[in-house]
C-alpha cells in the first residue's frame, strides 16, 4: 500500500505549486490582498511542512492527517483563535482543490474547530481618545523642535485625527492618495477589502490636520531629501519598497504616543483606535448599518461584535428614564 501511495502522489502537484494556484485564485476571483494572501501562505506553508514529517501531502492528507495536524498546533500552544484559522484555511483550500479536481473528496469537510468564545474588542474611552489627541497636538506644535523632528509630529497627529474620524483600517489608512488632503473635500474614496471603494466622509478636525501636514510638506521641498517625499502621490509617503509609511512604523508610534499620554503602550493599537470609533459612534445612537457601512464591513455579523456598546447604552437608558426604575 505504502509503494502503491508514493505512485499515485507522485502524479499529483506539489504543496507549493498548489498553494500558488489557491493564491491565485484567492486574488483574481475574491480580490484578496497582499496581507491576506501572505496569511494564507504562512499557514498553508506549516501545514504542508506537517505533512511532510508525517509523509503526505495536500493531495493524498485523510481527515485523520488533518485531526492530527490541528491536535499538533494545540500541543504547540496555540490560541484556539489561530488553530480556528488554520482550521479555515485549510477548508477554503481543499475547497478548491475539489473544484480544481484535484482531489475527489474534501478531507476537511467534517472537521469541527475549536470551542471559542469571541471576545470584545478593546476600546479606548473618549478620554482617553482626547488625551492622546491632546498630546499629539502639542508634539506637532513644540517650539523648540527641529523641522524633521516637528513634520514627523505632524503627520502623527494628522494619522490620529484621520484614524479616529474615519475608522479606517490601518492599511487603507497609510495607503491614503495625496488627493485625499483636498482643501475642499468632505468626503474621500477608500479602496478597502477586495478592491471595494466606498465613501467616508472627514469632520473639520481632520481636514485641518491634513492641511497643516500637507503644509509642512511643501515647506519641506527646499531640502532635497525631501523634495522627493513631497512629489510623492501619498500623503504619508516613504522610502521603503510600498513608497508610503508601513502599519508597523505608524503603530510603533502609536505606542509612544500613548506612553507619552499616560496611557499603557499594549492597550493602544490602530485597530483599537479603530474599534474606539465604531464604539463611541453606536454609544452616542449611530444606527449599526451606518457603521457598518463606514467600517467596509461586507456583512453585518462582523458589525454586530459592537452591539455590547448598544446594548449597555440601552440598560443606562432605561435605568435612567424609566419611570418605574430604582432612583
Amino acid at each position: 500500500m505504502r509503494g502503491m501511495r508514493a505512485k499515485s502522489s507522485a502524479n499529483k502537484p506539489s504543496d507549493t505549486k498548489l498553494t500558488g494556484l489557491f493564491l491565485d485564485m484567492l486574488a483574481a476571483e475574491q480580490g484578496a490582498g497582499p496581507n491576506t494572501l501572505d496569511a494564507y501562505r504562512r499557514d498553508l506553508t506549516d501545514f504542508s511542512e506537517f505533512l511532510g514529517r508525517v509523509g503526505h501531502t495536500f493531495a493524498d492528507a485523510e481527515t485523520q492527517t488533518l485531526r492530527d495536524y490541528l491536535a499538533d498546533l494545540d500541543t504547540r500552544g496555540f490560541k484556539s483563535t489561530s488553530v480556528a484559522r488554520r482550521l479555515s484555511a485549510m477548508r477554503h483550500l481543499y475547497r478548491f482543490l475539489l473544484n480544481e479536481r484535484i482531489r475527489t473528496e474534501d478531507p476537511a469537510a467534517i472537521l469541527s474547530g475549536p470551542k471559542r468564545g469571541r471576545g470584545l474588542p478593546k476600546v479606548l474611552s473618549i478620554a482617553d481618545v482626547d488625551r492622546m489627541l491632546r498630546c499629539a497636538k502639542e508634539l506637532s506644535e513644540a517650539e523648540d523642535a527641529s523641522p524633521s523632528k516637528r513634520l514627523r509630529a505632524l503627520r502623527l497627529y494628522c494619522l490620529l485625527e484621520v484614524l479616529y474620524a474615519t475608522g479606517l483600517r490601518v492599511s487603507e489608512l497609510v495607503a491614503l492618495p495625496r488627493t485625499a488632503a483636498k482643501r475642499d473635500a468632505r468626503m474621500i474614496v477608500v479602496r478597502g477589502k477586495g478592491n471595494k471603494e466606498r465613501l467616508v466622509p472627514l469632520n473639520e478636525a481632520s481636514r485641518q490636520a491634513m492641511a497643516d501636514y500637507l503644509g509642512a510638506t511643501e515647506a519641506a521641498k527646499t531640502e532635497k531629501k525631501k523634495d522627493s517625499l513631497a512629489a510623492s502621490k501619498w500623503l504619508f509617503p516613504s522610502f521603503g519598497e510600498s513608497g508610503h509609511l508601513t502599519r508597523q512604523h505608524f503603530a510603533r508610534d502609536l505606542k509612544e504616543l500613548a506612553v507619552a499620554s499616560g496611557l499603557q503602550a499594549r492597550l493602544v493599537s490602530p485597530h483599537v483606535l479603530r474599534h474606539a470609533f465604531a464604539s463611541h459612534l453606536l454609544h452616542n445612537g449611530a444606527d449599526l448599518r451606518i457603521v457598518q457601512t463606514l467600517l467596509g464591513h461586507t456583512d453585518i455579523s462582523t458589525t454586530q461584535i459592537y452591539t455590547h456598546v448598544v446594548e449597555e447604552r440601552l440598560k443606562s437608558l432605561v435605568r435612567d428614564l424609566h419611570p418605574l426604575a430604582e432612583k
